[in-house]
């Protein structure tokens, strides 16, 4: 048999399985997967509206706008959210920088061809699936004690939570600059641009939506990271907001497991309050991502 003969018959032909096996294998599969998609929004859903019957009754302005108290009906989250977006700003502040300079250097300027670049790239990947809680540990031993020395601050635990979601950034980044077609830089190139002219003018700005939605989502994660701080040692009660890096610090991830874990019932249903206000948060924020990535994204 020709290889031209070969290459016409169908690849379950080829592959000596039957089609109608073939067929009922597949459909089966892709019922599995039906199935078990489904048990698993079924059990989320279950979980929301649970959440929301438990935690819709506690929330009000007093709830927002109170700090934490050994009474539920005084206590509130208002140094977790103050504490919350603190961290966010140390986060975004340390990988915007670092994630955008490192994408570029690997995808524009790295030897692909060196051992050392290719190490920097495999960790990378390698570090993206590192559980969280090692990213605590190592926060603890270098940044809040060791060589940093810290302490337990708003800046050593959003340094901590930075070093969870950067090397998504720099993945995420670099997948943005790959989304420009390299006749943008071979034009600028050609017009007498130099290389860095065309990256800071031409590539870069084409990416933006790319990189801006990639740190959106990586803040979201960040957000919700509970085992890092736990780990670094952050208050699980504060009852003022902090007023600088150095001030100690809660967040709302730490409030609801401080909540969840009293005895009383009544803290557990302000724990389903403030689950409710972390959701908004992190549904606002994916809302922006996919706003910016619609309005802005661009067809080459």
């Amino acid at each position: 048999m020709t290889s031209a003969e070969a290459a016409s018959r169908p690849v379950s032909e080829v592959l000596g399985v039957p089609p109608a096996a073939r067929t009922v294998r597949d459909r089966s599969f892709v019922l599995l997967l039906a199935t078990l998609t489904s048990v698993a929004l079924i059990v989320l859903a279950v979980l929301l509206v649970d959440t929301a019957i438990d935690g819709l009754p506690q929330l009000s302005l007093s709830f927002l706008t109170s700090f934490p108290s050994a009474f539920p009906a005084k206590a509130g989250i208002e140094s977790a959210i103050t504490g919350t977006l603190w961290l966010m700003g140390v986060v975004t502040f340390v990988i915007v920088p670092l994630g955008v300079a490192s994408a570029l250097y690997l995808e524009e300027f790295a030897d692909g061809s060196r051992w050392w670049n290719r190490i920097i790239e495999v960790n990378i990947q390698n570090l993206a699936a590192v559980p969280s809680i090692v990213y605590g540990i190592l926060g603890l031993a270098y940044i809040v004690r060791g060589p940093l020395s810290l302490g337990r601050t708003v800046l050593a635990g959003g340094l901590t939570l930075a070093l969870v979601v950067l090397p998504v950034v720099i993945i995420t980044s670099r997948e943005a600059l790959r989304a420009v077609p390299p006749s943008i830089k071979e034009g600028a190139l050609a017009l007498g641009a130099t290389r860095w002219q065309a990256i800071w003018r031409q590539i870069l700005p084409a990416s933006i939506p790319g990189i801006a939605t990639g740190v959106i989502l990586s803040i979201s994660r960040a957000i919700g990271e509970t085992a890092p701080l736990i780990l670094v040692g952050a208050a699980t009660f504060v009852a003022f907001n902090p007023t600088g890096l150095d001030s100690p610090f809660t967040a709302l991830p730490l409030q609801i497991f401080s909540w969840i874990s009293q005895p009383d019932d009544q803290f557990r249903l302000l724990a389903a309050a403030a689950i409710i206000v972390l959701l908004v948060l992190l549904v606002l924020l994916n809302a922006v991502a996919i706003r910016l990535r619609n309005r802005h994204q661009q067809r080459w």
